[in-house]
């Protein structure tokens, strides 16, 4: 297999590109396994002292696995060491989909050896939930666990967000996943010195985002809630994860300033991170000239304005009732964090139908939210307004620009190829889904808020009041799958499963 190693002649001209044989071994593969496997045993670690504190005898199941996973992750990330400055497409989709794979299977470790009485089946869908900051959950009676099963879950959700964060920022544009190739940052634009980069970046991304979440947690701490619920729904707002402490989500709380605090991070778990460097460094003080800001903006705007409007008119709620309880359950849909404040499945069918649709907007590349994302629509727009213009003035010179690059048919079609394989891939898993025999409704809203990481979906079964307990394990299972596919951008899983790909 080739990959690309750039270098360029004394007189410092544009770098050029030259094929060269790629190390076949994997061990920067199996490196970056366990570097998050130590990273995931460490964390264990402080449930384990939350529990022993509070003299529940879970704590020894977390001690003894975050000393397990800790120590396998030691061992694949000293046994493979090396100094590796480079990453080739293949090792990049591998490394991508093996860790994800490799956390939530460790990562529900807790679950399965806790007082909690969940199969294998049910653990594995509670992690992966977790790690892909989807939010669907299988445990009832949340109000009544312990405090380190409640802290796992929120930091499993946490950690899940800050790798899609350096994935999204280093890895995918690289893959040119999606039409995600847009947002390629200079410093990675050849794979030499890769690897150094990617490290400082992620190391900075990851110091904004603790500091992001200490924020979050100090300010809901101040808005009522106990310093744990406060920490555990700041692990889960910046991640755009979306569990919570109680069943009743945040709708326990009843406090329409702690609402709107956890929607202003929601929106902000759901923005480019690499803008917010950008900010500290000063080299952009205008997020708004950001194309996919703006468009994410108006896209809030909008549809928060709508309901409020329908909700005073059709349901003769209270304006800022309405606007309490719409700003909230919007953001926390569109975002795909998947907290709720109320069950917005009773204000009629209409509601029903748009929250429907909406879970699969999502936010902004480079950011812990999830869905098809903003630019991706934005994209396909500029393709059909250029489309038309070049109908209308065939002999004029139209290129679509976004964000003032220049917009390659190569990218449209990845994002017209990402959109047609979303669309797919949720026809796919409603058919399956209705297979188990579910109903149609929780077939296509599971597969939907499955692959869009949403959390609930609507109907009684899997909605804002409902959970993912009841379903059948196969059910679980497949869920489990489209949670994993729509996390990866679905490009990025399917080609692992192409022959090709293993023949080169």
């Amino acid at each position: 297999m080739a990959t690309l190693t750039s270098y360029s002649d004394v007189s410092g001209s544009a770098p050029r590109y030259s094929t060269k044989k790629a190390d076949s071994s994997f061990g920067i593969v199996y490196v970056n396994i366990g570097l998050f496997l130590i990273v995931l045993g460490v964390g264990m670690f402080i449930p384990a002292i939350v529990d022993a504190s509070n003299h529940n005898d879970d704590w020894q199941v977390f001690a003894f696995c975050s000393s397990f996973i800790t120590f396998l992750g030691a061992l694949l990330f000293l046994s493979n060491k090396a100094k590796f400055t480079s990453l080739s497409i293949k090792q990049g989709f591998l490394i991508t989909v093996s860790t994800w794979l490799a956390i939530p299977f460790f990562g529900a470790l807790p679950f399965i050896f806790a007082d909690l009485h969940l199969s294998v089946t049910d653990a594995f869908f509670e992690a992966m939930s977790g790690v892909t900051t989807t939010g669907s959950t299988v445990i009832t009676g949340l109000d009544g666990l312990p405090p380190g099963i409640l802290l796992w879950r929120s930091l499993l959700q946490w950690l899940g967000g800050v790798g899609i964060i350096a994935m999204g920022v280093a890895i995918m544009p690289i893959l040119k996943v999606g039409g995600m190739q847009l947002f390629k940052i200079e410093a990675f634009d050849t794979s030499e010195n890769f690897i150094p980069r990617s490290t400082s970046l992620a190391i900075s991304l990851t110091v904004l985002y603790i500091g992001l979440t200490l924020i979050c947690g100090v300010i809901l701490w101040l808005c009522g809630m106990s310093p744990f619920d406060a920490a555990c729904h700041a692990f889960t707002t910046i991640s755009t994860g979306g569990f919570s402490t109680s069943d009743s989500s945040v709708a326990y709380f009843d406090n329409a300033l702690i609402e709107y605090v956890i929607s202003f991070f929601m929106i902000i778990g759901s923005l480019p991170f690499i803008i917010y460097l950008k900010m500290l460094v000063g080299r952009s003080l205008k997020p708004l000239n950001d194309s996919q800001i703006k468009g994410f903006v108006i896209v809030l705007a909008f549809f928060i304005s709508l309901v409020t409007i329908w909700l005073c008119i059709a349901n003769n709620l209270d304006f800022f009732q309405s606007l309490r309880y719409t700003t909230f359950n919007i953001i926390s849909v569109i975002t795909g964090t998947g907290f709720a404040s109320i069950d917005y499945t009773i204000w009629g069918s209409f509601s029903s139908v748009l929250f429907f649709f909406i879970m699969f907007i999502g936010g902004c590349s480079g950011s812990t939210s999830c869905g098809i994302k903003i630019f991706r629509f934005q994209v396909m727009l500029l393709a059909i307004k250029t489309s038309i213009k070049r109908w209308m003035w065939p002999n004029g010179i139209h290129i679509a620009k976004y964000n003032g690059q220049p917009v390659t048919n190569n990218i449209i079609g990845s994002v017209f190829s990402f959109v047609f394989l979303f669309v797919l891939s949720l026809s796919v898993l409603t058919l399956l889904l209705t297979l188990t025999g579910l109903d149609f409704t929780t077939a296509i809203s599971g597969a939907g808020t499955a692959l869009a990481n949403v959390g609930p979906g609507i109907g009684h079964i899997v909605g804002p009041a409902g959970n993912f307990q009841t379903l059948p394990d196969v059910a679980k299972w497949i869920l489990s799958f489209g949670m994993l596919l729509g996390r990866l951008e679905i490009f990025s899983v399917l080609v692992l499963l192409s022959p090709a790909f293993w023949k080169q």
